[in-house]
């Protein structure tokens, strides 16, 4: 074999590698289109799903800051339980103090009206006593008013015996002659009337009702004075 033909069968031989590569270059190529192809499915299916995610991200996004507007909400609400809660908690302690002031007030109340029943009580004895008191009283005053009228009856007829007695000394004074002595006539004959001068039996002597010498028992004892027959002119 000479040159040409070892030239002829390498050149044969790269050829045949030549085409076998070449194949094999189209295998791959193909493989590769088929492998693009996948690929952009794939991508076009992951672009969707990004989309489909964005948009679920989107959607989430929205409802993530209505669900933080809610909890802030909530939050602001909360908060306004929390000082309502403590108002109330005020207001119970409130209620409490003031039901225990509320209770103080009812044991005085209920001490204040035991004491006033006692009080009743022991007004209504001391108003029976009182009544009995009065009534003793009254006995006693109509007693003292009889014993007083009965008193009065007495002393205007001691008064009236007293008069009498009086006007029947005066008259015996009028009777009985004078005693003659040193002078030749009796102390009741040397009385003179200041006015007109009338001496002997024409001055009576009587009681002077305006001066009280003194008292026995109830009975008082008044002076002496002379009165006048003559011209009533009393001394």
């Amino acid at each position: 074999m000479n040159e040409l033909d070892e030239t002829q069968s390498k050149l044969g031989q790269i050829e045949n590698k030549f085409s076998s590569t070449r194949t094999d270059l189209e295998k791959i190529k193909t493989e590769n289109q088929e492998k693009i192809k996948d690929l952009n499915t794939e991508n076009n299916n992951l672009k969707a799903e990004l989309a489909e995610f964005k948009t679920k991200a989107n959607e989430l996004e929205s409802s993530l800051i209505s669900k933080e507007e809610e909890l802030n909400k909530a939050n602001s609400d909360l908060e306004a339980a929390k000082a309502f809660e403590s108002q109330l908690n005020d207001a119970n302690n409130t209620i409490s103090s003031k039901d225990r002031e509320i209770g103080s007030l009812t044991s005085k109340v209920e001490e204040l009206t035991s004491k006033l029943t006692s009080a009743q009580g022991e007004i209504t004895q001391l108003n029976s006593q009182l009544s009995e008191i009065n009534n003793k009283l009254l006995e006693r005053d109509t007693q003292v008013q009889e014993l007083t009228d009965s008193l009065q009856e007495k002393e205007q007829v001691l008064e009236t015996t007293s008069e009498h007695l009086h006007e029947v000394e005066s008259e015996l004074e009028e009777l009985k002659p004078p005693d003659i002595g040193a002078g030749g006539f009796t102390s009741d004959e040397r009385i003179t009337c200041p006015m007109c001068g009338a001496v002997g039996s024409n001055i009576k002597v009587t009681e002077d009702k305006t001066k009280v010498l003194s008292y026995v028992g109830h009975i008082p004892m008044y002076a002496k004075k002379h009165v006048c027959k003559k011209c009533g002119y009393e001394f």
